[in-house]
């Protein structure tokens, strides 16, 4: 089958596309990618097998899209670049990727009326309301959370087959909008045996023999519950006179937490590494005894799964996650670390000493977590189900 992608971004790197896409080539499908482009990058290459096609675009079509259910600019700078790449590469189905260019898709296929599976990386509706634009009046005024709310369940009903990241999420969607369970199917973010088995790139951070180091990788935003972990180092320090706990985190600092660490004199513990090079994180992770993900609760967090649990899990280290639905059983279910009421200082605190003080206990938990991902869910376990839909819609 040619199986024609679309994705509303530049490319590379998007990591679930290229994971699904790749698995795909491998199945015998032939897949091509619509993507953006911004630059002077080739129109069409090959990409580790994926036919990349890119479509000129600019920055006033990227600021339309966060509009793109307000008003319809964006489905008409997008429906004919898509008709365009749908007729050329002659694709037999339609694979969308997140909702966003998905209404411009769907009025681009009227015609061609091709299989489409819209692919939903994430809740976008629900993660929005977080986005600060979405705090402001001006944003709540240009952008309904309502109608992409309704828009999601459009597209969900009128796709031929939906992909969600999680169990939750489906079930989430299936009770929400009243579609069938064998329309969805769960294909989770996982990481490839590659991530844990290869050598990693050296860092420069240099950790004192009697640090116990806590790391996280990823986005700092406040939903991500990091103040949390601040707050607990601040306790520890005040109460306790625990100072030799480091708090490393992999990841463009948010005002607001570099705020909060200067505020609190916390610069010797909180050590704002920045954004580094996604090929030094495993020995970022080597090199930390504990691995946090602290989210908040909403219904996104609590239907997807960070990606970075895995990656802590494949080498060996213990967690200390939130309740948040997804990560709180998954990590429970397969013994990998211990749960924090999202947002609660006191429980961190208490779980987060359990764990500093149990050296025994983090290895059990950190031997029991690596089992889990390296025998039962790596990417090329995991990527079954959209393997099976394929075959279904083939």
């Amino acid at each position: 089958m040619r199986i024609g992608m679309i994705l509303d971004k530049e490319y590379p790197p998007d990591p679930r596309v290229e994971n699904e896409a790749i698995e795909l080539i491998k199945q015998g499908h032939d897949v091509f990618l619509f993507c953006l482009t911004y630059g002077n990058e080739k129109l069409e290459e090959i990409v580790q097998g994926i036919n990349v096609r890119r479509y000129k675009t600019n920055k006033l079509e990227y600021k339309l899209s966060a509009l793109a259910y307000t008003f319809p600019f964006y489905d008409w700078f997008m429906k004919p670049k898509i008709k365009d790449f749908v007729l050329k590469n002659k694709v037999d189905a339609i694979h969308i990727h997140d909702m966003q260019i998905a209404s411009a898709v769907f009025k681009a296929n009227t015609s061609t009326k091709l299989p489409t599976v819209l692919d939903l990386h994430e809740n976008r509706p629900e993660i929005m309301r977080f986005y600060p634009h979405l705090q402001k009046t001006y944003g709540k005024l240009l952008i309904s959370i309502d109608k992409w709310i309704k828009k999601e369940e459009e597209f969900v009903r009128k796709a031929t087959k939906v992909v969600v990241v999680t169990d939750h999420a489906k079930q989430e969607l299936v009770d929400r909008v009243g579609v069938t369970a064998d329309k969805i199917y769960a294909v989770p973010n996982t990481i490839r045996p590659s991530f844990y088995e290869g050598a990693a790139k050296p860092i420069s951070y240099q950790k004192e023999s009697d640090d116990f180091t806590i790391l996280y990788l990823g986005d700092t935003g406040t939903r991500r519950g990091l103040k949390t972990v601040v707050l607990s180092l601040l306790k520890l320090r005040d109460e306790k006179n625990i100072t030799n706990i480091k708090f490393v985190v992999i990841g463009k600092p948010s005002n607001y937490l570099e705020k909060l660490v200067a505020d609190n004199k916390l610069e010797n513990q909180v050590k704002l590494m920045g954004w580094q090079i996604d090929t030094t994180f495993p020995e970022w992770i080597r090199v930390s005894d504990l691995c946090v993900s602290p989210l908040h609760r909403n219904i996104h967090h609590d239907t997807t799964y960070a990606n970075k649990i895995f990656q802590y899990m494949s080498l060996g280290k213990p967690l200390l996650v939130s309740d948040a639905t997804a990560q709180e059983d998954v990590v429970k279910n397969n013994g990998a670390g211990l749960i924090h009421t999202a947002k609660d200082v006191e429980g961190f605190t208490e779980q987060l000493l359990k764990l500093y003080s149990d050296k025994e206990l983090r290895e059990a938990l950190g031997n029991s977590g690596k089992e889990f991902v390296r025998s039962s869910f790596t990417w090329d376990k995991t990527s079954k189900e959209l393997i099976e839909l394929y075959k279904k819609l083939d």
